[in-house]
């Protein structure tokens, strides 16, 4: 509480928000499914609500990074809150009314998607803006850590909610958590973002690595410290972020539909429903004790080995799930997986985070979400498709194999590879304009068959070259 990121009243209020909202996000995820099987809609009408909220948050993504970036991503926060609040509300009072209706629960679904899609890149503006860079690693572990705890003890308490008086309160609860976190984010003040900037400003990036000549954007750090660059450029030039952005496509399309479609197969094969339940605790365990490491661990200059080395340990663990010897084997893998799972994240993010100009944060890590969210329905279907013909069992190794092989491959991008802790992305230096000929001093350039006189006036001689 006396140093690092606890020290900072903005984070820890915005800590207490993110318990709250979790709490209540999981109470919304028990009663909504509820509610709506009870009635006469049945899974038909929970998966076409379900897609009312799913299409609008992926598609408000990108916008999600542009207006953080222009307004500021604690307001889009915020509003993006108020807004969720207002709309279970609603929900809540249709629930405690009767039995709803798609005309009713579609609109409010897409206004919930749409808040969720735009308040997930401006989420991870706020840190860089409270913490100093030293600080941030830490504090995405301890954020992620308070969103796991939150996955714990929400569903028990959403169960216990609809469980004993209906869907209407719990939904009642997840709208006050809104109100909630809306209230902490009201209250934070940023302060150490800012500061840090001042700072940076002074002293000038900290690039160290050697990709300079590849267009990678993290080369020398004296060069172009005033101009700032755009999110046009960064597209272009930045070679890190191209290389995670391939990582996150082929690490998700391997991970969602194993754990979406294998994992439930192979359970109901020869575990049970029960032991679905322990793997699916031992995956959220598993990604509170990555985070617990990664809060505990010390800086590490090049993240990209590190990096590289829990995705081994994914790899591994993933690819033995099936044959480690029944239920308990298969829950440590799982757990195993996790945790690797669960701190490589927060190396990936505090990369970024610190890697990106502080004005395209937003941006940056709505490209990243688009990644992770958008290769969802592709990797379910191809799982669907390939689980029916090839089983379960199989497609564990295949998805583990392709996890580690995708970052051992990023590996060999000197941008990833070179990479070191507290880079910062630097512009591209412009072309130097070509000298012209007027310019040159004569004692650089003699010309024998020109007369010594003419050198003493060279710009009229050549004026007209000279204005081309």
């Amino acid at each position: 509480m006396a140093s690092g990121p606890m020290s900072v009243r903005g984070f820890r209020l915005l800590l207490a928000g993110q318990l709250s909202s979790t709490v209540g996000d999981y109470c919304y995820a028990v009663a909504l499914p509820w509610l709506i099987l009870s009635g006469d809609g049945g899974p038909v009408l929970l998966g076409t609500v379900l897609a009312c909220y799913g299409i609008p948050r992926v598609v408000t993504i990108p916008l999600g990074g542009v207006v953080a970036d222009r307004i500021g991503g604690q307001r889009v926060m915020l509003i993006a809150d108020l807004v969720r609040a207002v709309a279970v509300g609603i929900l809540a009072v249709v629930a405690f009314t009767g039995t709803p209706t798609l005309a009713q629960l579609a609109p409010i679904a897409v206004v919930l998607g749409a808040c969720s899609g735009v308040f997930i890149p401006a989420s991870y503006t706020l840190l860089p803006a409270l913490l100093t860079k030293e600080d941030l690693g830490q504090g995405n572990a301890l954020s992620t850590m308070v969103n796991q705890v939150g996955g714990l003890l929400g569903p028990t308490v959403g169960g216990a909610l609809v469980a004993g008086f209906g869907a209407g309160p719990a939904l009642t609860v997840d709208a006050a958590s809104f109100l909630v976190s809306a209230v902490v984010l009201a209250r934070i003040r940023t302060g150490a973002g800012p500061a840090d900037e001042a700072a940076r400003a002074q002293d000038g990036p900290v690039g160290q690595d050697g990709g300079a000549d590849e267009g990678d954007g993290t080369g020398d750090a004296g060069k172009n410290t005033a101009r700032k660059p755009s999110f046009v450029e960064l597209l272009r030039h930045g070679r890190l972020l191209h290389v995670v952005l391939v990582v996150a496509l082929v690490c998700n399309l391997a991970f969602n539909g194993t754990i979406e479609v294998a994992l439930p197969e192979l359970a109901h094969q020869g575990m049970g429903a029960a032991g679905y339940g322990v793997l699916l605790t031992c995956l959220s365990l598993g990604g509170l004790a990555g985070s617990v490491l990664a809060a505990r661990s010390r800086p590490v200059d090049s993240p990209a080995y590190l990096f590289a080395a829990l995705a081994v340990v994914m790899g591994v663990a993933l690819g033995a799930v099936p044959y480690a010897g029944g239920l308990v084997g298969a829950a440590v893998c799982v757990c195993v997986y996790s945790m690797a799972s669960g701190w490589q994240n927060i190396v990936v993010v505090t990369m970024l985070q610190v890697w990106a100009p502080s004005a395209l944060i937003g941006r940056v890590m709505s490209l990243v979400m688009l990644a992770v969210m958008g290769t969802f329905p592709i990797s379910v279907a191809v799982a669907g498709f390939g689980v029916r013909h090839l089983g379960a069992a199989p497609f564990f190794p295949v998805a583990g194999a392709a996890i580690a092989l995708a970052v051992l491959g990023a590996l060999t991008q000197k941008a990833f590879r070179n990479h070191r802790s507290g880079t910062e992305y630097v512009p591209q230096a412009p072309a130097p304009a070509p000298a012209p000929v007027t310019a040159r001093a004569p004692a650089d350039l003699p010309a024998p068959d020109v007369p010594a006189v003419r050198s003493t006036h060279p710009r009229q001689d050549n004026s007209q070259e000279s204005q081309r």
